[in-house]
């Protein structure tokens, strides 16, 4: 019979994971994005075990949808999106994280978590990946007019997507300096 745990983080706490995600990004400031991808992968493969915990597997499969918007040459992204990613990339490529691995269940509910701030803070770059895989995915199954090719359709609507994710980021950066409650930045 599963068990469900649910727990609330505080500033404090959110701030805790902010400050390790700082850390990460310093050391990894000298690595190249091959490196950082490299690492955040051989975490995943490592990390990838029939025993693993299902909150912590799914979790994984958010943090390699990361990894393939970086690799998708047809999904190319801004050099501060990629940093954006990237930074969140050299948090899991890092061996010293709050929570040892090696302690049975609990040693991934820091990475768990912090997959979840991360997915939080990219969530409008990672709504827009997926509509775009899905929409890429769709057209290569329809016939369409041969007037436009397979390059141009998939160029607008990547195009579109992410106009619409980059004026979703800065509508919330707006929003978020006039809360009288500022919005927690993870990068």
């Amino acid at each position: 019979m599963p068990l469900r745990v649910v727990f609330d983080l505080e500033d404090k706490d959110l701030e805790y994971f902010k400050a390790s995600m700082q850390r990460a990004r310093k050391a990894a400031a000298n690595a190249s994005e091959d490196e950082i991808i490299g690492s955040a992968l051989a975490m995943i493969e490592q990390v990838s075990t029939p025993a693993i915990p299902a909150f912590v597997q799914q979790r994984l499969e958010r943090l390699s949808r990361l990894i393939e918007m970086l690799r998708d040459e047809e999904w190319p992204l801004a050099e501060e999106e990629r940093g954006d990613i990237l930074t969140a990339l050299s948090y899991f490529a890092d061996p010293e994280d709050i929570i040892p691995d090696n302690v049975p269940v609990l040693g991934y509910i820091d990475d768990a978590i912090m997959i979840e701030l991360v997915v939080k803070e990219l969530r409008h770059e990672i709504d827009a990946f997926e509509d775009f895989a899905r929409f890429r995915a769709g057209e290569l199954a329809r016939k369409r007019d041969d007037k436009v090719s397979r390059e141009d359709y998939l160029d607008h609507k990547r195009r579109d997507l992410q106009l619409r994710m980059r004026r979703r980021r800065s509508t919330m950066r707006r929003a978020s300096k006039g809360a009288t409650r500022p919005r927690f930045r993870l990068f």
